[in-house]
């Protein structure tokens, strides 16, 4: 049973045996290193960084979903990397605003 499994995984057209597997697996690499990336001070964050992320993310998605054969690995890793980018753009804004308004409070003083 587990083999035949494992057979229909290895000859699967989107399989290991096959670019449209290995090219989403290294493209994890994006989605780890920005969830690394909240450790990092949120001043540091780019916002057009994280913005094209979160864009291509879903775009990709999108895409992943309509083409054949279906491509789970490559769904997966775009929604990943676009909601990793997305909480990233939520920690810049954050505070950026945290930043604003602490400002407006010094200068009200």
């Amino acid at each position: 049973m587990a083999n035949s499994k494992l057979q229909a995984i290895w000859n699967h057209p989107a399989g290991p045996k096959t670019i449209h597997f290995w090219a989403p697996t290294f493209k994890w690499g994006l989605t780890i290193a920005n969830i690394l990336d909240s450790s990092k001070p949120p001043e540091d964050l780019s916002y057009a960084q994280q913005s094209v992320l979160a864009c291509s993310g879903l775009i990709w998605a999108r895409y992943s979903t309509l083409i054949k054969p279906k491509n789970w690995n490559l769904v997966s890793v775009n929604l990943g990397m676009s909601l990793t980018a997305l909480f990233q753009l939520s920690r810049k804004i954050q505070h950026d605003s945290s930043v604003k308004n602490q400002q407006a409070a010094a200068e009200e003083e």
